[in-house]
């Protein structure tokens, strides 16, 4: 055996493309390039002061020694007071976990039911690695397509037509990455109709990006509509998005205590509590009302509807209006197929991004990582100057097809 060989295990994942967008456009930026990157799903605001303090303070105290692996009571106790507050659902602390943001939580979780050859339900268009970790874990996606006439949301018929006696999971997010669409409590409910007859079927509920909504859009989680599918149900959230907090790495879950006490054995061999700074912290971000949502939604807004403009007068994009996030899933279909003044044929989606990247030098998402083709993502939270400069280069590139 070769001493450089993998685990055939790495044969069955690739890096994600977010990341790996990321990292060109820090090499590009290293030599010079003046890159502008809409392709990172990240907020471009600071972590509000009164949370980062809560970090601050925590060091200053000495907070700074293990936790149980599951996360603080003081933690605990918050994410129970926001599911109660937000979503009507009710918590005790055996039924939570927190953990190093969102996706380990997603992975744990696959991890701790999936048998090899199990089907997982991914409706695409998917966040990138929603496939990766279910294979990683062994099991099989399944990915079912949706469409831009549907709002991008998984429909009824569609989701009974791909359950199978070995589905063992169905993956849903909202508001959605990439395309910002929102289920409605009715749409969610008609989605538990199908699945209340499949007991071997675990719903995951992926609310991320819950309060970044637009238009007073109502939201509602899979449980709340579905109680009778709770104990198979997983609520996943996190602070990431909701208070600009990525980089501390705080994610959180809550849902039947066989499933979460699983999630922590495995958490408790891998990398143990998360951090307990970030728990500090996160604990003042749930506690109290996210004030400061109101001005950056209005900003997210007045982004989102520049990106729309510039996309309703460029060359050859269409997009539908999102209800939620911070993205805009473009329809470029109309682009593939044509030259380039270099005499290059843009054969696909990534090849029309690997273009922009060249001659717009903005960074964007082909649809094809996302599971569907003919289509960009433009993640827009970056500062205003930045993001108009961005418009204005694409669709000077775009005109050029």
């Amino acid at each position: 055996m070769n001493s450089q060989q993998l685990a055939r295990r790495m044969q069955r994942v690739r890096p994600s493309p977010t990341a790996a967008i990321s990292d060109q456009v820090r090499e590009l930026e290293a030599a010079g390039h003046p890159v502008i990157n809409l392709g990172e799903g990240e907020l471009d605001f600071s972590t509000p002061a009164n949370i980062s303090y809560a970090g601050i303070n925590a060091i200053v105290q000495h907070q700074t020694k293990y936790t149980a692996v599951s996360g603080t009571r003081e933690l605990k106790q918050a994410i129970a007071q926001k599911f109660s507050r937000d979503n009507q659902l009710n918590f005790a602390a055996h039924e939570i976990i927190a953990g190093s943001g969102a996706k380990q939580l997603i992975f744990n979780a696959l991890l701790a039911t999936l048998d090899a050859g199990q089907q997982v339900i991914i409706p695409a268009p998917y966040w990138v690695s929603y496939p990766d970790m279910v294979t990683l874990a062994e099991g099989e996606p399944v990915i079912v397509a949706c469409h831009e006439q549907h709002g991008w949301k998984l429909q009824p018929q569609d989701l009974a037509a791909a359950l199978t006696p070995t589905t063992r999971w169905v993956i849903l997010n909202s508001p959605g990455n990439p395309t910002g669409a929102i289920y409605s409590a009715q749409e969610l409910q008609a989605l538990a109709d199908v699945l209340s007859d499949h007991p071997q079927v675990l719903i995951m509920s992926d609310d991320i990006y819950e309060p970044l909504r637009y238009d007073n859009t109502p939201f509602s989680t899979f449980a709340q509509v579905a109680p009778h599918l709770a104990e198979r149900t997983l609520t996943v959230n996190g602070v990431s998005k909701s208070h600009a907090m990525t980089g501390w790495r705080l994610g959180y879950a809550a849902g039947p205590a066989w499933l979460i006490g699983a999630m922590q054995i495995l958490q408790s061999q891998s990398t143990s509590n998360p951090s307990s700074i970030s728990q500090a912290a996160a604990v003042v971000a749930l506690q109290q009302p996210a004030e400061f949502l109101v001005e950056w939604m209005a900003i997210l807004e007045r982004r989102r509807k520049q990106v729309l403009e510039m996309i309703a007068t460029s060359n050859g994009l269409s997009a539908t209006t999102p209800q939620g996030a911070f993205y805009i899933f473009a329809n470029c279909n109309a682009l593939i197929g044509r030259s380039t003044p270099e005499g290059t044929i843009i054969r696909d989606d990534k090849a029309l991004a690997s273009w922009l990247l060249q001659d717009a030098q903005v960074a964007v998402l082909h649809g094809s990582a996302f599971g569907t083709p003919g289509y960009l993502r433009m993640a827009y939270a970056i500062d205003d100057s930045m993001l108009d400069l961005a418009c204005q280069r694409l669709k000077t590139s775009l005109a050029k097809l």
